[in-house]
């Protein structure tokens, strides 16, 4: 049976790296996008014409990168980032009520709902919480994929950290500074900074698919490090020092209170799950990820 692959999402940061790893392990890949092209579909095709009948697994990365420091944090921004990861979610999952040749559908999620504990480290059995405008999201990001009815047996969460990789994301907006040799933590450096290699990311999407797995996934590598800690891997991975902290004001005033707290603040959080499925990662610590982000 060919694998076909529908990825809402697929031109963003994650979701060209997950096209470009499915596409080398043998799977054809379709795109969701706004703007029509080839292996394409539109939202509003999705829409009115259904999951195509070819597509026997479906993933959502989709979503408004928040941690955009050229966007202000403004009320119509802040729609922007919740519409496109529920109403997405949504879009899907109703589909996936009329195209039951799909046996997989991954959705991606971040991992906010953990409350930052001293002592607590958390697992995918543990209760997640509204407590900000972030958990908030990433509650009602869960609950728009699934439909309540049977399909939801072949959805699963997988809750990611920060998604180190090059060409995107947060390693792309450090880089030049740590290449300057002025690069450090934000704020104090001693919050943890929950995170997962782009590769391993892209690998456990495709464990879950292959191994239909469903239920909640957490994304994030076995090592828990704090943002001192990666950033020192990091600057050690380049040949540079980490001497400079960002104060915590100055990421305040670029990202504003609520987007702050992903950068500032972080649960401990095991992947118990992902390990006890037999998935094995790759870049297990800060310090085999940042050199082969250095190697590359």
């Amino acid at each position: 049976m060919s694998k076909h692959t529908l990825i809402g999402g697929g031109t963003g940061f994650i979701g060209k790296n997950l096209s470009k790893h499915l596409s080398l392990k043998g799977y054809d890949v379709t795109v969701i996008s706004r703007m029509p092209g080839p292996k394409r579909i539109t939202w509003h095709e999705l829409e009115k014409n259904g999951i195509p009948n070819s597509v026997n697994s479906v993933v959502n990365v989709t979503g408004q990168n928040v941690l955009d420091p050229s966007r202000r944090w403004t009320p119509g921004f802040q729609q922007n980032v919740w519409n496109s990861r529920i109403n997405s979610s949504k879009a899907l999952a109703n589909a996936l009520t009329a195209a039951p040749q799909v046996t997989s559908f991954v959705n991606l999620c971040g991992v906010s709902h953990y409350q930052p504990s001293a002592s607590k480290i958390y697992t995918e059995d543990d209760k997640v919480e509204s407590y900000d405008y972030m958990s908030r999201l990433c509650v009602a990001w869960e609950a728009a994929a699934h439909t309540g009815g049977e399909h939801d047996c072949k959805c699963a969460i997988v809750r990611t950290g920060a998604v180190v990789g090059l060409g995107g994301g947060m390693i792309e907006s450090i880089w030049l500074p740590f290449k300057l040799g002025v690069g450090g933590p934000l704020g104090s450096g001693q919050q943890i900074m929950p995170w997962i290699h782009m590769l391993d990311l892209c690998s456990l999407i495709q464990h879950i698919m292959e191994k239909r797995e469903s239920g909640v996934f957490n994304g994030v590598a076995p090592e828990i490090v704090t943002s001192k800690e990666f950033s020192k891997a990091f600057a050690k991975a380049l040949n540079r020092p980490c001497l400079f902290n960002v104060p915590e004001f100055v990421v305040h005033a670029i990202f504003g209170k609520e987007r702050a707290a992903l950068l500032l603040s972080g649960a401990k959080i095991q992947p118990k799950k992902a390990l006890a499925s037999g998935f094995q990662f790759k870049y297990p610590t800060a310090k085999a990820a940042c050199a082969q982000l250095i190697e590359k």
